[in-house]
C-alpha cells in the first residue's frame, strides 16, 4: 500500500498541503486531479525526497520513504529531467543502471520501452532533436525503464498525441496488471475517468473528494434526467412542479427534479408534447463533479 498521510508543507504564509492524505492499492491506478497551484506536484515532490514536508509522510508497505525505497519508484517530474545531448537508448539504459539494474538487463529495458511507447526509430537520435510529444515519450520511458514497484506520475500525458496516449495508458493498465501502484495527475478529466480505479480531488490544500467515479456520483446525489422530444416547444418541462430546467436545445432537454417528483410526471408531460425519442438518468461526468468539488463556498468566497 502506497499511503500519502497527513501532509502539511507551507511557503512562507502560503499553506500549500494542509493534511493531504490517500492510499493506492497494489494494482490499483489513482487519479490525482486538482487545479492549478492546488498542491499536486508539491505533494508528488515530498513523496520523492525533492521537498520536505512540515508535518506528515509517506509510506511504501507500512515504512516511511528512503532513499533506498524510492530507488524503486519511477517518478515522471512536471519538467523535463533528460539530458538534451545524450542518445535516447542511452540515455534509458542509464536511468536503469541508476534504479540498479545490470548492464545487459539495463540495454534489453531500453530496447524494451523505446519499442513499447513508439520511440524505436528514435533511439540513436538525441533527446534534444525529438519534438517535444516524443520528448514526453523518452521521459515516460525513463520512469518505467527501472522495473519499478510504484510508479508516480504528474501530468504524464500532457503533450501527446491520441496514439500517444493510447500507447501510455495501456502502459500503466499492464503495470496495474502485475500488482504496480500508480498515481498520476492529470487536467484531462474524460482519461482520469476512463483509465482510474480511483480518484482524489485537491483544493485549498486538501482533499475534497476521493473514492471512484461511482462512489463520487453517489455522493454528489446530482443525477440528470434527459429528455429528448425533437418536436417539442420551447419551455414545456418548466410547467412540471418539481422540474428545474439546466438546459434546453432543439428538444434535448436536460432537468433535475426535486426529492419526491415522479419522472412518470415528466414523461406523461413529454409524451402530450410530441414523439419522445430519449429519456433516462444521465450521470455528472467527472468533470462536473471536479467542478463541484472545488468550488469555493460562500463562506469562504465572502
Amino acid at each position: 500500500m502506497l499511503e500519502f498521510d497527513g501532509l502539511v508543507k507551507s511557503y512562507g504564509d502560503n499553506r500549500v498541503l494542509q493534511g493531504v492524505g490517500f492510499t493506492v492499492a497494489p494494482g490499483q491506478m489513482f487519479g490525482f486531479c486538482g487545479s492549478n497551484g492546488a498542491g499536486k506536484t508539491t505533494t508528488m515532490r515530498i513523496a520523492m525526497g525533492l521537498a520536505r514536508a512540515d508535518a506528515g509522510e509517506v509510506r511504501w508497505r507500512g515504512q516511511a520513504l528512503d532513499e533506498a525505497s524510492r530507488q524503486r519508484i519511477g517518478y515522471m517530474p512536471e519538467e523535463r529531467g533528460l539530458y538534451p545531448k545524450m542518445k535516447v537508448a542511452q540515455q534509458l539504459a542509464y536511468f536503469a543502471r541508476l534504479h540498479g539494474l545490470s548492464s545487459a538487463d539495463a540495454a534489453v529495458a531500453a530496447q524494451h520501452w523505446t519499442g513499447r511507447l513508439g520511440l524505436a526509430d528514435r533511439r540513436d537520435e538525441q533527446v534534444q532533436k525529438l519534438s517535444l510529444g516524443n520528448q514526453q515519450r523518452v521521459q515516460l520511458a525513463a520512469a518505467l525503464v527501472g522495473r519499478p514497484e510504484v510508479l508516480i506520475l504528474d501530468e504524464p500525458f500532457s503533450g501527446l498525441d491520441p496514439v500517444g496516449v493510447d500507447s501510455l495508458a495501456e502502459a500503466l493498465l499492464e503495470q496495474c496488471r502485475a500488482g504496480v501502484p500508480v498515481v498520476f495527475s492529470s487536467h484531462q478529466l474524460d482519461l482520469v475517468e476512463r483509465l482510474c480505479d480511483a480518484v482524489g480531488i485537491l483544493a485549498r490544500g486538501t482533499i475534497v473528494a476521493s473514492g471512484t467515479v461511482p462512489e463520487l456520483r453517489a455522493a454528489e446525489g446530482g443525477r440528470q434526467l434527459r429528455v429528448v422530444v425533437p418536436d417539442a416547444p420551447t419551455g414545456w418541462a418548466g410547467a412540471v412542479p418539481g422540474v428545474r430546467v439546466v438546459s434546453e436545445q432543439r428538444g434535448d432537454t436536460l432537468l433535475e427534479l426535486d426529492a419526491g417528483t415522479d419522472d412518470q410526471a415528466v414523461l406523461a408531460a413529454a409524451l402530450r408534447t410530441g414523439r419522445v425519442t430519449h429519456f433516462g438518468w444521465r450521470e455528472p461526468t467527472l468533470v462536473e463533479l471536479f467542478r463541484e468539488a472545488v468550488a469555493v463556498p460562500p463562506a469562504v468566497a465572502a
